[in-house]
């Protein structure tokens, strides 16, 4: 009778075959599987077809704000090596020339660089340097679309006209870069001189951080994105300045720590206590700095 019933429904029955139930366990796992794999995949492609989108968060022009008026910005319109055009603020202190020198600031990932002039003045008042500050492809009034070529593109653009219309002598112009801008200015360190190298809340690499924030998936195998820090610090042969947050929730501390063991000397790590992920300034940092660029890299 069970047999006829098997044989009804079309389930195998006799020696070598499975009970029905048994086939169907394997089928409706095997079809889970699938069906996780299909999704899996599914993700990583969409990951990798947004990786610019998901890494990069500019603000556009409509984004803006004025500079605060001490500062006395000059918007400079500046023109990457493949025409795209980029924008920047050329900040000098009263009475300022060139032999004092200059700082070229690389700012963070989101907004542009209008959202930095209170950060910029600290810098100019703390320093008493002229700064620059450049905004990358795709952000604020620079043109294109963000890209790691693009940024790269906007600082030696931005290097350029320090040292060709300016006039700034390159051994008196320092390089400093925050978060993504650490990316930024790491490479220009390891290509071209430079007065000194100055790195707050930056990671090891786009690799490593994806890694970090994706742990589900093979990240650091799959971003096109690289701004590899770690492999290029090692050619950095200026002075290096480090400065990470304790409590730095987006890049953990230990990136600046395996940077900073990566260095050649001289260089210097500073940790500032209870703070977070940001473009901070703090009178710990700039004291520090101060010390470290009066003993390593000071302007004859």
């Amino acid at each position: 009778m069970i047999r006829q019933a098997l044989a009804l429904i079309g389930a195998p029955f006799g020696p070598g075959t499975s009970p029905f139930w048994q086939r169907s366990w394997k089928h409706r796992l095997a079809r889970y599987c699938l069906i996780f794999l299909a999704c899996y995949l599914g993700v990583v492609a969409l990951l990798m077809l947004l990786e610019n989108w998901l890494l990069y968060h500019p603000a556009d022009a409509g984004n803006w704000s004025p500079a605060p008026p001490s500062l006395h910005a000059v918007d400079l319109e500046l023109s990457a090596a493949d025409g795209t055009p980029i924008h920047a603020w050329w900040c000098p202190p009263p009475g300022w020339d060139e032999s004092q020198g200059a700082i070229l600031y690389f700012h963070g990932n989101a907004g542009n660089l209008s959202h930095r002039g209170p950060i910029v003045l600290e810098w100019q008042k703390s320093l008493n340097q002229a700064v620059l500050i450049v905004d990358y492809a795709g952000y604020g009034r620079s043109g294109g679309k963000p890209t790691e070529a693009g940024c790269y593109a906007a600082a030696d653009a931005a290097y350029a006209w320090l040292v060709n219309k300016e006039k700034v002598p390159a051994d008196r112009i320092l390089l400093v870069g925050t978060s993504l801008g650490g990316g930024v200015a790491v490479d220009l360190a390891s290509r071209l001189p430079h007065r000194a190298l100055i790195l707050i809340s930056t990671f090891t690499s786009i690799p490593e951080m994806a890694q970090r924030i994706y742990f589900f998936l093979p990240a650091r195998l799959l971003v096109r994105n690289r701004f590899d820090n770690l492999a290029k610090i090692p050619q950095c042969t200026r002075p290096v300045f480090f400065a990470h947050g304790t409590v730095d929730d987006l890049i953990p501390i230990d990136h600046t720590e395996k940077l900073f063991a990566a260095a050649n000397e001289p260089k210097r790590f500073v940790e500032i206590p209870d703070q977070g992920h940001d473009e901070f300034i703090s009178p710990e940092l700039f004291s520090a700095l101060a010390e470290f660029l009066q003993t390593h890299a000071p302007l004859k």
